[in-house]
């Protein structure tokens, strides 16, 4: 079985065990190591390659943000999942923007935690259709005019129906729900998102959905 390489990152020592301890019960997951900010992470994640990092936002020294920021420019970075008390990390949003793929909520359960993991090391995105939407909303509803307006911008490259696509995606409909919603293939769908990616220069489901808001296709 091929072992997903994880990092945990936060400077509380009980939460970096508490996670270890959960990881440790799935068979296809090892904890590569642990760091407790944002420049050991760093150097960490080059050290020892993982798949997926754990991280927390507020840390001392190079903060969650930072180090997010840091990891997803590298050659070949691993996924982040920033690791968040949901009603206090401010700079959530920010770290979604940087590249990270999603977050975990500091009591999610054990079950959720592993299927988080999971689910960012193939690829996907933790774009859950109710909190995440209701976290990201409240971000974007927060920031300035000139996001909007940059994004207002971008929103004039894409056809009607890319625009269609991507207020699904926003919505947390997976490709298939979209195809069968719109009347086209699967494949159609990922063409669609593949092309919207690309004329708004995002990387991702998360950030695709950061613009929804940021334009104003989909509300909080």
């Amino acid at each position: 079985m091929t072992q997903l390489r994880v990092l945990l990152v936060d400077d509380d020592p009980l939460v970096r065990t508490g996670l270890s301890m959960i990881l440790a019960s799935a068979a296809d997951i090892e904890v590569a190591g642990e760091a407790s900010d944002g420049d050991e992470a760093v150097a960490r994640v080059r050290a020892t390659s993982p798949d997926v990092v754990i991280m927390d936002i507020r840390m001392r020294r190079m903060d969650g943000l930072a180090a997010t920021r840091a990891v997803t420019a590298m050659a070949d970075p691993p996924k982040v999942l920033v690791l968040t008390t949901y009603d206090l990390d401010e700079y959530v949003f920010d770290a979604l923007a940087a590249g990270a793929s999603g977050f975990l909520l500091k009591e999610g359960s054990p079950q959720e935690i592993i299927a988080a993991v999971r689910t960012v090391a193939k690829g996907d995105v933790m774009l859950s259709p109710g909190t995440t939407r209701k976290l990201v909303g409240h971000f974007v509803a927060a920031r300035a005019n000139p996001r909007r307006q940059r994004a207002l911008t971008k929103l004039g490259a894409l056809s009607e129906r890319e625009r269609e696509v991507v207020t699904a995606v926003a919505q947390g409909k997976s490709n298939a729900d979209i195809a069968g919603e719109l009347f086209l293939s699967e494949a159609t769908v990922k063409t669609h998102i593949t092309r919207t990616f690309a004329k708004l220069d995002v990387t991702n489901r998360v950030q695709l959905t950061i613009f929804a808001y940021e334009s104003g296709m989909v509300t909080p």
